[in-house]
C-alpha cells in the first residue's frame, strides 16, 4: 500500500526521498525491521495477556516443566508477516497474494486445532484427517494457478546441480504424445499437493524443543529470500542460467517478513520458552516455505534446504515401521510397547533421540545444544543450496 502512495507523491509532489520505495531492497529492509519490531514490542504484552487468560500448554507426563506455558504464538508471528507485507509489498502481485492465502489458509487451521487443545481441553486437537484435508485443498489450489493462471502459468520447474536445469512436469507423461502438454498440469497440481503437505507436516514435527523449528525455518527463510532475490533479477538469473520470473521480486518482501517475525519469536522462545508457537505457528510455517519454493519454482531444492524436516520425519516413519515389525514379529501383546533397546531411536521425532529424559542412561544432550547443532547442520544445508546453482 505505501508503495502506492509514495509513488503517487513522487509523481505528483516530486517528493524528496519517495523515490526510493521502488527499490526492492529498501522495502525488503523495511519489511525485515518492522516485522522484528512487532513481534519485540508487542512479545511480552502479548505473553502476559496470554497468562491472564490461563491460555497455555497441556503437554505429556515427562514435559510437566513447560505445563501452562502460553501458547498460540503463532498469531502474532502471522500478524507480523502480513501487517509488513501488506504495507510495503504491492498487494496486486499474483505471488504475493497467493502467499498471504497461504498463510491465512494455514494459520485458520493451525488455529482451530490450538483452540480444541486450549479452550476445549481436547490434547487430540483437531483430527489429523482435517489437516491433511486443509494441506491437499491448499495445495490444489496453489498448483492450479501456477499451472493454469494465465499471468504465470508453467509447469516447469529448476533441477539442482544439472547444467540444463529447466524441467517440465509434462516429461514425466510423455508417454502420452501429444497429451503430455494438455495433461501436464496434472503432474504438476499432484506434486504441489504432496510438497506442501510433507513441508507442512513436517515443520510441525519439528515443533518439540524451543526454539527448534524456529531457529530452522529462519535459515531456510533467509535462504528462500536469496533465490527469490536471485530468480527476480535478470542479470543474475541469465549468470545463473536459472529460471527468470519477472515479477517474483516482490514475494522478497514477504520473505524478509516471515524471516524477521521468526527471529523476533525467538527472542522468546529459546529455551527456557516463555511461549510456544503452536499448530497456529508450525503448520503455517511449513506451508510458507514450500509454497514459496513452488512460486519460485526451486521445489526440488527442498529435500536439501528443508533436510532437518526431512531427517525428522524420515525418523518417524522408521520408527514407526519398525516398531509395527517387531510387535508382529515377537507377538507382543496390544498395548505393550517396543524396549527402548530394541528401537531404531530411543523416541521421535529425531530431536528427541537425543534428549537426556528419553536415554536409558540419561547421558544425552541438552535441549539448546540439540538446536545449536540442528541450526549449523541447517546452515551447511543452506549454503550448499545456493552453491547448487554453480556446482553443475
Amino acid at each position: 500500500m505505501l508503495y502506492y502512495l509514495f509513488d503517487w507523491l513522487n509523481e505528483n509532489w516530486n517528493l524528496p526521498g519517495a523515490g526510493v520505495f521502488k527499490y526492492i531492497s529498501f522495502r525488503a529492509a523495511c519489511c525485515f525491521i518492522l516485522s522484528l519490531l512487532t513481534v519485540l514490542i508487542f512479545g511480552h504484552p502479548f505473553i502476559r495477556m496470554m497468562q491472564r487468560k490461563g491460555i497455555g500448554e497441556n503437554v505429556r507426563a515427562d514435559e510437566m516443566e513447560k505445563q501452562g506455558t502460553p501458547t498460540m504464538g503463532g498469531v502474532l508471528i502471522l500478524t507480523a508477516i502480513i501487517v509488513p507485507t501488506l504495507l510495503f509489498a504491492r498487494p496486486d502481485n499474483i505471488y504475493i497474494l497467493i502467499m498471504l492465502g497461504t498463510t491465512l489458509w494455514l494459520g485458520l487451521i493451525g488455529f482451530i486445532d490450538d483452540y480444541i487443545k486450549v479452550f476445549k481441553k481436547d490434547k487430540a486437537g483437531l483430527p489429523g484427517k482435517f489437516k491433511v484435508v486443509g494441506q491437499v485443498t491448499l495445495g490444489l489450489a496453489v498448483g492450479l494457478l501456477l499451472s493454469l493462471h494465465p499471468d504465470i502459468a508453467s509447469t516447469k520447474t529448476t533441477i539442482p546441480f544439472v547444467k540444463n536445469i529447466d524441467f517440465d512436469y509434462a516429461w514425466l507423461i510423455s508417454w502420452m504424445g501429444d497429451g503430455a502438454a494438455q495433461w501436464g498440469w496434472v503432474v504438476y497440481v499432484l506434486m504441489c499437493i504432496f510438497v506442501v503437505t510433507a513441508i507442512s507436516n513436517a515443520a510441525n514435527l519439528t515443533d518439540g524443543i524451543d526454539g527448534l523449528c524456529t531457529a530452522s525455518a529462519a535459515i531456510m527463510g533467509g535462504t528462500l529470500a536469496i533465490i527469490a532475490w536471485l530468480t527476480g533479477n535478470i542479470v543474475m538469473a541469465n549468470y545463473l542460467n536459472i529460471m527468470y520470473l519477472s515479477d517474483i521480486g516482490e514475494l522478497t518482501m514477504f520473505i524478509s517478513s516471515f524471516v524477521g517475525a521468526l527471529l523476533g519469536f525467538l527472542w522468546f522462545n529459546t529455551h527456557p520458552a516463555a511461549i510456544f508457537m503452536g499448530d497456529t505457528g508450525s503448520l503455517s510455517i511449513g506451508g510458507i516455505i514450500a509454497v514459496f519454493a513452488l512460486l519460485i519454482r526451486k521445489e526440488l531444492l527442498l529435500p536439501i534446504l528443508c533436510g532437518i524436516y526431512v531427517i525428522e520425519n524420515a525418523s518417524v516413519v522408521i520408527q514407526h515401521t519398525y516398531c509395527k515389525w517387531y510387535r508382529h514379529r515377537y507377538k507382543l501383546p496390544k498395548g505393550q510397547l517396543v524396549p527402548v533397546e530394541k528401537r531404531p531411536f530411543y523416541y521421535t521425532p529425531l530431536h528427541h533421540h537425543y534428549q537426556s529424559k528419553h536415554r536409558p542412561d540419561g547421558k544425552g544432550l541438552s535441549d539448546e545444544k540439540i538446536v545449536q547443532r540442528f541450526s549449523i547442520i541447517g546452515i551447511l544445508l543452506a549454503i550448499l543450496t545456493v552453491i547448487s546453482f554453480k556446482l553443475r
